[in-house]
């Protein structure tokens, strides 16, 4: 979990596109929403991991954002009842779900399509803060963390020196 957390410092101040982590951000929370364990959020997984992405972000965009969903199951079990009852949309969701294997996505739950809806709505605002955040990043506040007093002072600690030690060899 470290070394994850390491990387994706490493990322924001490396030569990394913005657009890989900003990406890596707003899948991440895409599929942070999603329920886990059935076919929609493994489908999605694998064509989001093979994207070119900043890896380290997504993990721990997914684990951030899994961690925030429960707050937030009303909303998406709102949302998906909505959409899984809006009269214009059943004859499409009958077809879909006539598809083998399609059921195995278990689209037809009301917080699967309601978080999944949510994860799709936010992905774009969600790309645009990861893209502005690494440019602040980058341009003001890596360089100023790194002069502040407190860096100069945790650096000193032992736990610590052992950590930059290990970013400076991944």
């Amino acid at each position: 979990m470290l070394k994850t957390l390491i990387k994706m410092i490493n990322a924001f101040s490396s030569n990394t596109d913005p657009g890989a982590i900003a990406h890596a951000f707003a899948c991440g929370v895409v599929l942070g929403f999603i329920p886990k364990g059935n076919l929609l959020w493994i489908l999605l997984f694998v064509f989001i991991f093979f994207m070119r992405i900043q890896r380290a972000t997504f993990s721990l965009t997914i684990i951030v954002a899994a961690l925030f969903a429960p707050l937030l199951d009303n909303l998406f079990d709102s949302l998906g009842y909505w959409m899984l009852t809006n009269e214009s949309l059943v004859p499409f969701y009958r077809t879909i779900l006539d598809i083998p294997f399609v059921a195995f996505t278990k689209i037809n739950n009301t917080m699967v399509m309601g978080s999944f809806v949510a994860g799709l709505i936010l992905y774009i605002p969600c790309y645009v803060i990861g893209r502005v955040f690494v440019w602040l990043w980058r341009k003001y506040l890596a360089d100023a963390i790194r002069r502040s007093k407190l860096a100069k002072i945790t650096k000193q600690i032992p736990l610590i020196q052992k950590l930059s030690s290990l970013a400076s060899k991944i």
